[in-house]
């Protein structure tokens, strides 16, 4: 934990938030705090800054809260990705949100079991719990959105073309004779498929919306990889 996120519920008074559990256990046993110190803070939404340790106890942690530091610059990125399996899909959340992912549409495909959908990490707590971790890892504030359908024929021809306008659309594809470009740095829709891929059907669809099918070469990565390979190879901001 780089950063300390504070949410509305953590403010006792404009300049005051208390700390507990969590986040509370990482400073004590982590950092290590004593009154008197100073750790990075950021507020949900908002801006970043320092809080200073004027009260702690084994249960709370009261800090003066500073903020008066912009987040960083989030990346121009729609990341559509088929729902992962539930054992990967914390990882993926908290990548996500590292790497300033702020627009995460979750999807089925026809390689996606049912039971993924299942899974209780996909609870708003959970989501908002996974996605505070990448945040904080980061030193970033700004929450990604996640939108779930489950749909996806639905999805590709009434939602998915609006999402595509004045956008660079791509879909990861392994075959395909087109590699993925690099430092494109542009508003950007990126498709990333279940372990297995889109099936040949489903990059049709999703061509057919407009998207183009690019490759990371040869090499046939796990979708926890190949998530931040794709996005570090579109964007500068990610290296």
């Amino acid at each position: 934990m780089n950063l300390a996120l504070l949410f509305d519920e953590d403010f006792v008074a404009p300049d005051r938030a208390v700390l507990r559990g969590r986040r509370l256990t990482h400073l004590q046993s982590v950092v290590k705090i004593v009154e008197g110190d100073t750790v990075p803070v950021g507020r949900a939404g908002g801006p970043m800054g320092t809080g200073e340790v004027v009260r702690l106890t084994d249960s709370e942690a009261e800090l003066k809260v500073t903020l008066n530091q912009p987040p960083p610059a989030p990346l121009p990125l729609t990341l559509v990705l088929a729902m992962p399996r539930p054992k990967m899909f914390r990882r993926i959340l908290q990548t996500c949100a590292a790497l300033g992912v702020k627009d995460l549409w979750l999807i089925n495909s026809y390689k996606v079991e049912k039971s993924f959908w299942q899974t209780p990490w996909l609870s708003e707590e959970q989501l908002r719990e996974n996605l505070t971790l990448g945040l904080e890892q980061a030193k970033d504030t700004q929450m990604p959105r996640v939108q779930i359908r489950k749909l996806f024929k639905p999805f590709v021809e009434d939602e998915l073309p609006a999402l595509l306008a004045n956008k660079q659309a791509l879909v990861a594809h392994p075959g395909t004779n087109t590699p993925c470009p690099v430092h494109l740095n542009k508003p950007t829709v990126l498709c990333i498929g279940p372990e297995g891929g889109f099936t040949a059907y489903e990059v049709g669809k999703l061509e057919e919306a407009g998207c183009q099918s690019v490759h990371l070469g040869p090499r046939i990565l796990r979708v926890e990889t190949a998530v931040p390979v794709l996005i570090s190879r579109l964007f500068d901001a990610c290296l």
